[in-house]
C-alpha cells in the first residue's frame, strides 16, 4: 500500500498538476490519492478526477502567526541583500511606514532582523511560527483530517503560500514526509522564504538546483530531484492542440498576414503594458513595421480593466481574456483563487503555436513562446530618470539577468528599438534560435514529454524511503 496527498495550492498548481497527466500517473504510481485542495472543491466539477477530493478548510493568520512568518521571511532577505538584486527589491518592498499596529511591528522586524538573520535563527522564527498554530482551530481541523487519510507522502504544488505552513506542522508532528515541487523560475533568487522546511524538492533544472543549495543552507543535495515542470506539460499532449484555421476564426485575423502577440504581466510588476500596447499600436497605423495581427493577452491574475481604453482606441487589436474563474473573494492570497479553463489552456496553446512573434515585460512567458521556436523581444523602458514605472530594474535580477546572457530575447529600453526589433524578427524569425533553444536547456532541465511521470515516479521513490 502507498498512499499520495497532493496539496493544490493555487489556480496555477491546479493547471500544473490536475490539467495534465499528473494524476493519470500518479495513480499508476500509488496505490490511493487524497487531493487536499485550497480551492473549492466545485473547481474539479470539468475534469475526470477518480480519487477523494478534501476541500481545505480556509485558515486565516491570526498576529503571532503574522509575526514570526514575517520576521522569517525578511531575516531570508536581510541574509541574502547584498548578493542579490532581486531579494534586496523585495526587502524594499516589505518595508512599511504606517502608524498602525502591523507598521509598527514590520518596522520592530526590521531592526531585530538586520542584526538576527542567520540561518540558525530563520528556523528559529520558523519554530515560533509553527508553535503559534497549535491552538488554532482550523489548524486542528487538519490534523485530523491528516490523521484520517493515513498518506504516506503530502506533496505540495507551490512552495510559498502562507496559507499551507499549517499543513507542513501538522505533516511534521505527524512524521508524514513532504515535498514540494518550486513553483517558478524566479522564485528562489527573487522572492521571499519558503512556507516551511519539507523533506524533498522537485525543481525545474540545475540551475534551479544551485539556487535552492545556495539560498537555503539547511538543505542537501539527496533532498532534490530534477524533474522539469509541469507547466509547460500541456503544449505536447494532443488534447490542448487545436488546428491554425480554428485560432483563426477564434480571433478573427486575417490569414494573408503575420501575427504578433503582445501578452501583459499583471499590473503589480507590468504596469508599462499600455505604454508598450499603444507604442506598438502606433506603429502599425504609421506603417512603421509591416501591417500585421496584433493579439494581446492579458494576464490571467486580472480582469483587463486597465486596458478598456486602448479597446476602444484601437479597434484593429485583438484581445484574449485570459479564461480563469475567480472561485473565492476575501481570500488572504486572491490571486490563488484563479482557475484556469481547458478552453483558455486550448487558447493559449494555439497563440503560442500560431503566432509570430511574442512581446512582453521579462515573464516567464518568453519560456512559453521558445517551445514553439517563436522569436521573443522584452521592453523595459521605465528607469529612475524618465519618470515610467521602473521597470528596468528587473534587468538586475538574477533570472533575468541568464535571459541577457543568453541572447535569447531582444532587450529594447526605448520605442524605437522596439519597433526596429518587431521589423528585425518579422523578416528573420530564425535569428537567435539556437540562443533560445539553449536557454530553454538552462532553465527547463528536462524534456516535456513525460514530465508528469517522471514527477510521480519520484515522489513513490521518497515515499518508501526509510
Amino acid at each position: 500500500m502507498s498512499k499520495l496527498g497532493i496539496v493544490i495550492t493555487d489556480g496555477v498548481g491546479f493547471r500544473n498538476f490536475v490539467l495534465t497527466d499528473f494524476c493519470q500517473k500518479a495513480q499508476e504510481s500509488f496505490t490511493e490519492i487524497t487531493i487536499f485542495s485550497c480551492l473549492p472543491k466545485e473547481a474539479y466539477k470539468d475534469v475526470e478526477v477518480f480519487f477523494k477530493i478534501i476541500e481545505l478548510p480556509v485558515f486565516e493568520e491570526k498576529f503571532p502567526t503574522w509575526f514570526f512568518r514575517k520576521i522569517k521571511e525578511v531575516a531570508h532577505l536581510q541574509l541574502h541583500k547584498s548578493e542579490n538584486e532581486g531579494i534586496s527589491s523585495n526587502l524594499k518592498k516589505n518595508e512599511s511606514k504606517a502608524k498602525s499596529f502591523r507598521g509598527y511591528s514590520t518596522r520592530l522586524i526590521f531592526k531585530i532582523s538586520s542584526f538576527l538573520n542567520s540561518e540558525k535563527w530563520i528556523q528559529r522564527f520558523n519554530r515560533w511560527q509553527q508553535n503559534s498554530f497549535k491552538n488554532n482551530t482550523i489548524v486542528k481541523e487538519y490534523a485530523s483530517i491528516l490523521k484520517n487519510e493515513n498518506i504516506d507522502i503530502l506533496f505540495f504544488t507551490h512552495q510559498r503560500p502562507p496559507f499551507i505552513a499549517p499543513l507542513i506542522y501538522q505533516a511534521e508532528k505527524f512524521k508524514i514526509k513532504t515535498a514540494s515541487f518550486i513553483f517558478s523560475w524566479d522564485n528562489l533568487a527573487s522572492k521571499g522564504r519558503m512556507s516551511g522546511n519539507f523533506n524533498y524538492y522537485l525543481v525545474w533544472s540545475d540551475l534551479m538546483k544551485s539556487e535552492l543549495l545556495h539560498f537555503y543552507s539547511s538543505i542537501v543535495n539527496d533532498q532534490i530531484e530534477v524533474v522539469g515542470t509541469p507547466q509547460f506539460e500541456p503544449y505536447v499532449l494532443d488534447r490542448y492542440q487545436s488546428r491554425n484555421i480554428d485560432f483563426i476564426n477564434k480571433f478573427n485575423m486575417d490569414t494573408s498576414l503575420k501575427t504578433i502577440c503582445f501578452s501583459c504581466g499583471d499590473v503589480s510588476t507590468s504596469q508599462n503594458d499600455v505604454l508598450y500596447i499603444d507604442t506598438i499600436a502606433n506603429a502599425i497605423i504609421d506603417k512603421k513595421i509591416p501591417e500585421v495581427n496584433f493579439l494581446v493577452r492579458t494576464s490571467p491574475a486580472e480582469d483587463g480593466k486597465r486596458f478598456k481604453d486602448l479597446l476602444e482606441k484601437y479597434p484593429f487589436i485583438k484581445w484574449n481574456f485570459p479564461k480563469w474563474k475567480l472561485l473565492r473573494k476575501n481570500h488572504q492570497e486572491e490571486w490563488s483563487q484563479r482557475v484556469p479553463t481547458i478552453e483558455d489552456i486550448i487558447d493559449l496553446r494555439s497563440i503560442l503555436e500560431f503566432s509570430d512573434l511574442n512581446i512582453n515585460m521579462l515573464s516567464t512567458m518568453s519560456l512559453d513562446f521558445m517551445q514553439f521556436n517563436k522569436p521573443v523581444i522584452n521592453p523595459a523602458f521605465g528607469n529612475l530618470e524618465n519618470g515610467l514605472y521602473d521597470d528596468q530594474r528587473f534587468l538586475h535580477y538574477a533570472h533575468i539577468k541568464n535571459v541577457i546572457k543568453s541572447n535569447a530575447t531582444r532587450i529594447v529600453k526605448n520605442r524605437q528599438e522596439l519597433i526596429d526589433s518587431i521589423v528585425l524578427y518579422i523578416k528573420n524569425p530564425d535569428i537567435d534560435l539556437e540562443n533560445r533553444k539553449q536557454l530553454i536547456q538552462l532553465q527547463i532541465g528536462k524534456p516535456l514529454e513525460g514530465t508528469s511521470e517522471r514527477i510521480a515516479t519520484i515522489l513513490r521513490k521518497w515515499s518508501q524511503e526509510k
